[in-house]
């Protein structure tokens, strides 16, 4: 199974017009915080950003608008959407079941050659003296998109990319203290994966994302 992240997977299923090429552009700036949450959304100066047209810019911001990623205020104004901490962990709740499960069938199917690979990209994370927001999501991408992938269920796979996506504007803007921890749980649920050790693999995904969760109640309750 080769190396893929959750922008890659998404595209697999989605039919690839203008519109949807502008809603995977808009989707990757949010992710990455050019687009942070309250962030106005407009279509004459995303459009020019863009390249495009303003049709397929309105397109791509109404299925943001469907999908959670942005939400209209009193006066019609549409901003991006910054989840709620309640949200925010009622989303995590899910995470933690359904990639706990789905690390268990990639400790079972996933290929070693991807696996190694996988380490190779997060230990040069680690040591990359100035990492930037766009490299860490892309290996962070990697291996849950992956690990999610090698479950070999379409629906569960989309379930996971579609709740991580929603966590995106909330993760790092919030917990930078997690970035290096987080590498580490994700070499140790690699290492599990190349172990072919399911319990294991599905334990170190579960204590992943219940991390996260901890770091942000810890955040929270220290305002």
């Amino acid at each position: 199974m080769k190396q893929i992240d959750l922008a890659e997977l998404n595209r697999q299923v989605q039919p690839r017009s203008l519109a949807d090429e502008a809603y995977f552009q808009l989707l990757k700036m949010i992710q990455c915080g050019d687009l942070s949450g309250g962030t106005l959304l407009q279509e004459r100066p995303l459009a020019e950003a863009l390249g495009i047209s303003r049709t397929p810019v309105r397109e791509a911001l109404n299925k943001l608008e469907i999908e959670g990623f942005a939400v209209r205020g009193g006066r019609g104004l549409l901003t991006v959407k910054e989840p709620s901490v309640r949200e925010y962990l009622e989303i995590l709740q899910l995470r933690r079941l359904l990639e706990g499960e789905a690390a268990a069938f990639a400790a079972e199917r996933l290929e070693i050659e991807t696996i190694d690979r996988l380490m190779a990209d997060v230990e040069a994370l680690i040591d990359d003296p100035h990492p930037t927001p766009e490299r860490h999501h892309s290996v962070d991408d990697a291996v849950h998109g992956t690990i999610a992938g090698a479950a070999n269920n379409a629906f569960l796979t989309r379930l996971i990319m579609d709740l991580r996506l929603k966590t995106y504007v909330f993760d790092l803007n919030r917990v930078p203290e997690r970035f290096k921890p987080g590498c580490r749980e994700h070499l140790g649920i690699l290492s599990a994966l190349r172990e072919r050790d399911v319990e294991l693999a599905r334990q170190r995904m579960s204590e992943h994302i219940d991390n996260v969760r901890l770091s942000i109640i810890k955040r929270l309750t220290a305002l």
